[in-house]
């Protein structure tokens, strides 16, 4: 019983953190709600009125979530320097309120300011956050000179509280969330091996739906991964550990993508596309009409389920003779002679088995240090040979600083001009439609322009914010009815609806507004200001300030969804420029470069383009051509950086693997995928660039790797399928761009 109650907590456990990798999202949830629970405790038993229990919540809240450093010494710095900013900030409020044009002017200039402060880091944006918020707590709440002595105890108050809360009770520290992050990458993995056993399953009618959850397990498995290389350097006692712990973390990472690709080719008609991994919505290939035999199947099952056993078990402390066999069984197919009797393509599955336990076997002596050694077979001491090599030949690197913009081409600067135009528009066309309650528009104004780089970006998020409000609306009619004037348990909801916002608020700004504004219902009927034309109204000015923000950003220094776009995807294809050569100039017998570093530079071009590209992405669009356009080309940009990076992880082996040997072949063979890469991007940079994409014969031929020529081993064909895999990916990206391709010479 007690085993089965352990197994049933480790399952829950690994659902928990894959689901919220590092519990980010519930440490944020539950820090906020508890330094505002916490601060309405103290005022009422100070006998507060519920002016100050509305303001010392709204700052408590403020307070939390508007710190983003990852060292705690430094959170406490900003929370330190917030306080007086919060203090200041909510006594000009309460002297400016009453008078009309200065209090207008001044609160622009401290939107520009707040804007503008995010030039300075995270310190810069959680001032400028706070200063903003502050004030607009202050008019929310209706603070007057009388009242400011009494406000700023619940503010230094709430501060308090989420010292407290933040640095005792749910403490954050770089290394706890860098553990939670590395358990999430060992569920996603898990998760994603099972989604890899359905494929294996799948019948005809279910081979779409498979394929899906295969795509959309890839894709969490890699955002995890990028999660922890964004804070290897906080989270990790020095930088030989981080280096060592990212290498095995994209080991990792590479294996399983490359299974499941083998996987879907052992089980469809012909090899199937890497892009086919990468493209939302693509259907899958069809199934071939000779099935893989029963016992192969069997035996694959087995294989599998062992596999995500192994992964599950990593890290958790469990050895034991039971899992050693299952080890050394998995990484035995690294060995020909220890390849099931079945068809290539099934073989190239067994063989990602064995990958996929050394990269496993990798990641557990990372994380765990040494492991016993007396249950290995001998497959498995090669592998653990190979592994020590490859951690004594990690070293570190330095990174180049990037060039950094000035004047009004510097991103902060420009949206700071651009939300204060549009603060002002909102602030004139808000008291048109309320002298009392006009801020609505200018936080919904100030809002969209947040973590936004373009027009399209601000069009969508103000669509999205107007969404949830309306919605919100609906919620908080219900809720005050059903609260009436029952404070405590009023204020009990706003709580969980504040746990709710910050639970989902990386995943649906929607359901983030949604929640907004059904707690905003609650406070109201707290300050017994709620009605529906007051909720209606905020609506009116969500629209407002929605509006207003979209007009400034498309009038005022405009930086439209296009250029935004083109300028990340030349980002993009100059980071794979970067890969692809350093790469294989490595395994070509140059000089050892820091490939890792640059593959994550790639991956981290490619997701800010992905995010940049959702306006023309969503469904909503009427631009239904340019949509699809937009995704086939990030699909191949990613499957081009697939491949880019498992280039780059097997050049770092080629000074510790004995089975990897330098080919000076390779740097001309690759040529013309790099100069295809740069005339696409010089073609995205001037759309008048006359330069062709070169097509012609395969890598492998233009190295000579045919019938009468030995081969070099099974680690350089496999170089040599990415390579080819890359230069077919690149050329497809001509098309969609429109970059004339040359006809092949005969």
């Amino acid at each position: 019983m007690r085993a089965a109650g352990r197994s049933v907590r480790t399952r829950l456990r690994d659902r928990i953190a894959a689901s919220d990798p590092g519990l980010l999202r519930l440490t944020a949830g539950l820090r906020t709600v508890g330094a505002i629970a916490l601060t309405l405790a103290v005022l009422a038993l100070l006998r507060a009125d519920v002016h100050l229990l509305v303001a010392g919540a709204m700052a408590a809240m403020v307070a939390t979530f508007a710190i983003r450093e990852k060292q705690l010494g430094a959170q406490a710095v900003t929370l330190a320097l917030g306080l007086p900013v919060a203090l200041a900030s909510v006594c000009l409020g309460a002297v400016l309120n009453a008078r009309l044009y200065a209090g207008d002017v001044f609160f622009v200039v401290l939107i520009f300011c707040a804007v503008y402060g995010r030039r300075f880091g995270d310190r810069g944006t959680a001032l400028g956050l706070i200063g903003f918020q502050v004030y607009f707590l202050s008019l929310f709440v209706g603070a007057s000179t009388s009242s400011l002595p009494a406000l700023c105890g619940a503010i230094a108050l709430a501060f308090c509280s989420s010292a407290l809360l933040r640095f005792a009770v749910v403490p954050a520290t770089p290394t706890a969330v860098l553990h939670r992050l590395r358990l999430a990458f060992r569920a996603r993995l898990a998760q994603l091996v099972s989604a890899q056993l359905d494929l294996l399953d799948a019948g005809t009618d279910e081979m779409d739906k498979a394929l899906e959850a295969v795509r959309e397990g890839t894709a969490r498995l890699h955002e995890t991964a990028m999660m922890i290389q964004a804070r290897l350097e906080e989270g990790t006692p020095d930088e030989s550990a981080a280096r060592l712990v990212q290498r095995r973390i994209a080991d990792a990472e590479i294996a399983a993508e490359r299974l499941g690709l083998l996987l879907l080719t052992s089980r469809t008609a012909e090899r199937a596309d890497t892009l086919t991994l990468h493209l939302p919505g693509a259907p899958a290939p069809s199934v071939g009409q000779s099935a893989v035999p029963d016992e192969a199947t069997a035996t694959l099952r087995r294989d599998l389920q062992a596999l995500r056993t192994l992964v599950l078990r990593a890290g958790s402390g469990d050895t034991g003779t039971a899992l050693a066999h299952v080890r050394n069984r998995l990484l035995g197919y690294r060995d020909e002679e220890n390849l099931p009797p079945a068809s290539a393509a099934v073989q190239d599955v067994f063989r990602g088995i064995g990958e996929s336990a050394r990269a496993v076997m990798g990641l557990r002596i990372a994380l765990d240090g040494p492991q016993d050694e007396s249950d290995d077979s001998p497959a498995t001491a090669r592998s653990r040979e190979e592994l020590d090599a490859e951690d004594a030949a990690i070293d570190g690197g330095e990174e180049a600083e990037p060039e950094e913009q000035t004047g009004l081409r510097r991103p902060t600067t420009r949206a700071a001009v651009q939300v204060a135009v549009g603060s002002s528009l909102a602030i004139a066309g808000g008291e048109l439609l309320s002298t009392q309650r006009w801020y609505w528009a200018v936080l919904t104004c100030w809002i969209v322009f947040l973590n936004t780089a373009s027009t399209g970006e601000i069009l969508v998020k103000g669509y999205r914010r107007l969404l949830g409000t309306v919605f919100g609306v609906v919620a908080g009619i219900v809720l005050a009815g059903l609260v009436g004037q029952h404070t405590w348990t009023a204020f009990a909801l706003v709580l969980v609806l504040i746990f709710a916002m910050f639970y989902v608020a990386p995943l649906s700004y929607t359901l983030m507004s949604f929640f907004v504004t059904a707690m905003l219902g609650l406070l109201y009927t707290l300050l017994h200001t709620y009605s529906l034309d007051v909720l209606l109204l905020r609506v009116e000015e969500t629209a407002l300030g929605a509006a207003c923000g979209v007009a400034a950003a498309a009038l005022v220094l405009p930086v439209r969804t296009d250029r935004r776009t083109n300028e990340l995807l030349g980002t993009v294809l100059e980071r794979l420029v970067s890969v692809t050569e350093a790469a294989v100039g490595q395994l070509s017998g140059g000089p050892a470069d820091e490939l890792l570093d640059k593959a994550r530079d790639l991956d981290q071009a490619l997701a800010d383009l992905r995010a940049a590209t959702q306006p023309l992405t969503h469904p909503v669009t009427p631009l239904r051509a340019r949509r699809n356009t937009a995704r086939y080309v990030v699909a191949l940009l990613e499957t081009c950086a697939y491949h880019a990076r498992t280039l780059a992880a097997t050049a770092e082996l080629l000074p510790t693997h004995p089975s990897i040997a330098a080919d000076p072949r390779l740097r001309g063979a690759a040529a013309r995928t790099v100069r295809n890469i740069e005339t696409i991007a010089a073609r995205v940079a001037d759309e008048h660039a006359a330069a062709l994409v070169e097509t012609g014969p395969s890598i492998a031929s233009l190295l000579g790797s045919d019938a009468g020529t030995p081969r070099y081993g099974r680690i350089t064909d496999r170089v040599l399928r990415h390579l080819e895999r890359l230069d077919e990916a690149v050329v497809g990206l001509a098309r969609p761009l429109d970059v004339p391709v040359a006809a092949p010479q005969k």
